[in-house]
């Protein structure tokens, strides 16, 4: 278990600029009880997204040895398409319980109640606010659970009805049931840590979870079968937990005097409004139904189409995770500033927050789609995994990358539609939207072109729901300057299409795939970085900045 000292907390004052970059002592990270007083500085929000990164790259590597495990043991067939249907339910768990839905509606309640606290209310709100919430919440999440095990016959034959033989896809969808508990107390720590400031414990929750499934299927693959994968997202949901409890335990106590618990009675019991959580929730449920449909459609293909659509997206949604690890830092930063009134400090974050994230995120995807083969060859093409599937899935994988943007703004967008605290239901109507969008582009392409229809009807209903998001934001959200926002999107999209171009030129020219992937992505990266400078990309610029910053730091360490 990580130690305490390693956690993110604002730091108080910054060196002045003339000294040498500092690095930070161990101990600098974790602060006393009013550090959640005053505004973070940038040097902590770096900070913070900086351990955050770290953490979800482990936890990313430690994904991609899950896939390279799960195609190494059991390949690309009926087996493997048996408990992707299965995992569904850990994937729409992730999106409704920790990433999206329940964070969307905690973190702005858990950062009124810190303000609050800040104000000097008597009793402690945050104390009243998880003894309000917690108990309910957590039995609503056994209860749906428990349903979901009981009806996952039903829920196997909606899912996939193409499915030849389903009794796999059922045993391995009552085990994935757990995670719904699992990771509903999962998300509800992280998000209560990181309202707190708190992010080290959060950003390591999918390396336990990841951790336990690979343990799981080389332990018990050999008996199990493909099972085993399923029996390991029950026990990584558990480490989960298990990973936070004490950070979260901590946190309430040493916030908590005797005289504060002896007035929490007046402060009374915390709640959620009910309009809130479902607006969060169906938006979560909205956007995670595009996985709902392209299995649906997918299995009607040959054996391997539901694997294929798996293993593509897994590799070129990387980038995008990354992109959002800024965002997970900051939201709560802007979900604080509208809860204490100020609206310009939260506009500027999240104008800041769309361009360095559209930055990252398409590098990403210029490398992605520059070196497709290449990356799926090197990470999957072994054991069962054979070249055909790696064409298919390089294939795939390049269509999912042109909708990485859309996916990028939409997470980054919503956020800020969220960050009051108030019900709204426009971005379910965008998402909506976007859904519509997928379903029918999907039943159009997929007798023509197969799994790249599904992957293309992907990418365009995530790109029409984000333009919708970004049109509505004036208005309905945080009031962002729109047409400066598209200006500054424009530089990086054009840049990415260059460099997409350029990289895959060149990553066909050396033989081996390793040498392939790295002249090509070297081009593909080189060519962006220029282009940005070149079109005035300022967060192009910024991250220049913070990489010559961080690496001096780093010198400075080993050097002293």
């Amino acid at each position: 278990m990580p130690h305490e000292t390693t956690d993110c907390a604002p730091t108080p004052t910054t060196p002045p600029p003339s000294a040498a970059p500092p690095v930070p002592p161990a101990d600098e990270a974790q602060q006393g009880p009013g550090d959640d007083r005053t505004p973070p500085t940038r040097r902590f929000l770096a900070r913070a997204a900086l351990v955050t990164a770290f953490l979800s790259v482990a936890a990313a590597l430690l994904g991609l040895v899950r896939d390279q495990s799960l195609a190494r043991l059991f390949g690309a067939g009926q087996d493997t398409d048996a408990f992707l249907v299965a995992w569904t339910v850990p994937e729409f768990a992730a999106t409704l319980l920790i990433e999206d839905g329940l964070a969307f509606a905690l973190i702005p309640a858990f950062s009124r109640a810190l303000a609050r606290r800040a104000q000097g209310v008597p009793g402690d709100p945050v104390r009243s606010l998880v003894a309000g919430t917690l108990p309910r919440l957590a039995l609503a999440f056994a209860a749906a659970g428990g349903l979901l095990a009981l009806g996952a016959p039903q829920f196997v034959a909606v899912l996939a009805p193409g499915l030849p033989d389903p009794g796999i896809a059922v045993d391995c969808t009552r085990l994935t049931a757990t995670c719904v508990l699992s990771f509903g107390l999962a998300g509800y720590a992280s998000a209560a840590l990181r309202a707190h400031r708190r992010f080290l414990a959060p950003a390591a929750i999918y390396i336990a979870y990841n951790l336990g499934i690979v343990t799981s299927m080389y332990a018990l693959g050999g008996h199990w079968g493909v099972r085993s994968a399923a029996f390991g997202v029950a026990a990584g949901g558990l480490l989960m937990v298990l990973l936070q409890l004490p950070f979260l335990v901590r946190e309430l106590r040493r916030r908590t005097t005797v005289e504060d618990a002896a007035a929490q009675a007046a402060d009374g019991p915390g709640v959620l409004a009910a309009p809130l959580m479902a607006t969060v929730l169906l938006f979560a449920l909205c956007r995670q139904s595009q996985v709902l449909i392209e299995r649906y459609f997918a299995s009607s293909l040959p054996a391997g189409a539901i694997s294929h659509l798996n293993y593509a997206q897994k590799v070129a949604q990387i980038p995008m995770s990354l992109s959002l690890m800024l965002c997970t830092v900051t939201f709560p930063v802007v979900a604080r500033a509208l809860a204490e009134g100020d609206t310009e400090r939260a506009r500027a974050r999240v104008e800041r927050d769309l361009a360095v994230a559209a930055t990252l995120v398409l590098l990403g995807a210029a490398t992605v789609t520059a070196c497709a083969p290449q990356l799926i060859q090197l990470l999957f093409q072994r054991g069962a995994f054979t070249a055909q599937d790696t064409t298919a899935t390089a294939e795939v994988m390049r269509v999912y990358a042109l909708g990485l943007l859309g996916q990028t703004l939409t997470g980054v967008l919503v956020r800020s539609y969220f960050s009051a605290g108030r019900a709204t239901w426009y971005p379910l109507a965008a998402m909506g939207a976007g859904i519509v969008m997928t379903s029918w582009i999907a039943a159009l392409t997929v007798g023509t072109w197969g799994v790249t229809g599904i992957a293309a009807a992907n990418a365009t209903g995530i790109t029409i729901t984000a333009a919708l998001l970004l049109a509505g934001m004036r208005t309905r959200s945080v009031p962002v300057r729109t047409p400066d926002v598209l200006c500054e999107l424009s530089r990086p999209l054009r840049a990415a299409g260059v460099a997409a171009l350029a990289g895959a030129f060149v990553a066909r020219l050396p033989g081996s795939p390793l040498a392939g992937l790295a002249a090509g992505g070297t081009t593909a990266t080189v060519v962006f970085v220029l282009l940005g400078r070149a079109l005035d990309d300022r967060a192009c610029a910024t991250a220049l900045r913070t990489v010559r910053t961080q690496t001096r730091r780093l010198a400075h360490a080993l050097l002293h």
